[in-house]
């Protein structure tokens, strides 16, 4: 009786454990004497936590299924089911297990302290991409960047300031809507530049955004460059055919850009911002070899999304009244157009471990 009794002691002891610790991310080693006491997200939806609650848009999903896996199942705005890249990296870097939206009321000091996200579903490089989704463009996150600034000057002093906007971590992601909702869907834009031309022009206005998040303090900047947007979902749909097929079009342009976004971002490093560090991340051959081989990392489908048909619910068409697959661990892709958690931290995991030691 009392060996039973202490088995099922055990058993209670091992389920607490595991209920507060089968989420959590082991921090990474961080190099010899780095610190980052915060982490900052700017560009799209990959890395808005809630922004678009906030505007007059209706590029929103701040209602079920979206958060059907975050933190008791709670939509708070993020276009996932669960956690997004920016959460993911503030946890594997021990600052904190979320990134919350800079208009978000409800933030904390201590948010603030830690890192926000200023990122806005919709936006993008090119201008009329944040127009036409009527959503916070890059400048107006950087304006937000500035005010966030002076907020925490006034609480902790210039001198903490100045540290933590030198130590932090900066993310960019943005690209990926100006492609596949502006390029491909504006004839205008096909008319005023070709493949090569249209390329140049975001990634002119990318390398012009580092340059002024520099400027406002910024010294450790991460900067994604374009997936291969013609193989989500929702692409498939619209531009693969009969056979929904990766859209190679759409693929073309992401790659040129990624190209001249590389080559944009090393000519900054070696040319004015000499104390910062100024990083090209490629996530378009990490997310196409989960596509191209999904059971090499436990994933069964990646043409379809969990939510709805899984082909082109993506924002309000994916809604309480869409059902969702089974096992959303097992799906690559959430709605038409956005990763799941689990596709998430795959690429988060892959991407650190490959750019740690040229981030810090």
């Amino acid at each position: 009786m009392q060996y039973y009794s202490c088995f099922l002691l055990r058993c209670l002891w091992l389920s607490i454990f595991l209920l507060f610790n089968i989420n959590r991310i082991p921090a990474v080693k961080l190099p010899p004497n780095v610190t980052v006491p915060a982490i900052f997200g700017f560009g799209d939806s990959i890395i808005d936590p809630g922004n678009n609650n906030n505007i007059n848009t209706i590029i929103k999903c701040n209602f079920p299924p979206y958060g059907q896996d975050f933190m008791g199942g709670t939509p708070t705005g993020r276009f996932s089911n669960g956690r997004i890249p920016t959460d993911f990296l503030a946890e594997m870097l021990a600052i904190k297990e979320r990134v919350g939206a800079y208009l978000d009321p409800s933030i904390t000091p201590q948010d603030l302290l830690t890192g926000v996200s200023f990122a806005s579903g919709g936006a993008g490089y090119d201008p009329l991409t944040s127009t036409l989704a009527s959503v916070v463009s890059l400048p107006q996150q950087l304006e937000y960047l500035r005010e966030y600034k002076a907020r925490i000057r006034e609480m902790v002093g210039e001198e903490r300031t100045e540290y933590i906007m030198k130590n932090s971590l900066f993310i960019v992601v943005a690209g990926s809507d100006d492609i596949a909702n502006t390029y491909f869907v504006i004839p205008s834009r096909r008319i005023m530049f070709d493949v090569d031309a249209y390329a140049s022009f975001i990634a002119n206005s990318a390398s012009s955004f580092v340059q002024e998040l520099y400027e406002v303090g910024a010294r450790r900047i991460g900067v994604f460059g374009a997936p291969p947007i013609g193989c989500v979902p929702s692409q498939r749909t619209l531009a693969g055919g009969f056979f929904r097929n990766c859209a190679e079009n759409y693929n073309n342009v992401a790659q040129v850009f990624n190209s001249k976004l590389a080559m944009k971002l090393d000519s900054l490093s070696n040319n004015g911002l000499y104390d910062a560090n100024v990083i090209y991340i490629d996530i378009y051959t990490p997310l196409l070899d989960l596509i191209q081989h999904p059971l090499n990392y436990g994933l069964e489908e990646v043409r379809r999304g969990c939510c709805g048909t899984g082909i082109i619910e993506v924002s309000v068409l994916c809604n309480q009244f869409d059902p969702v697959c089974s096992d959303d661990t097992k799906y690559l892709f959430w709605d038409s157009y956005h990763p799941t958690q689990t596709g998430y931290q795959l690429l988060t995991t892959m991407l650190l471990d490959k750019y740690i030691n040229l981030l810090f």
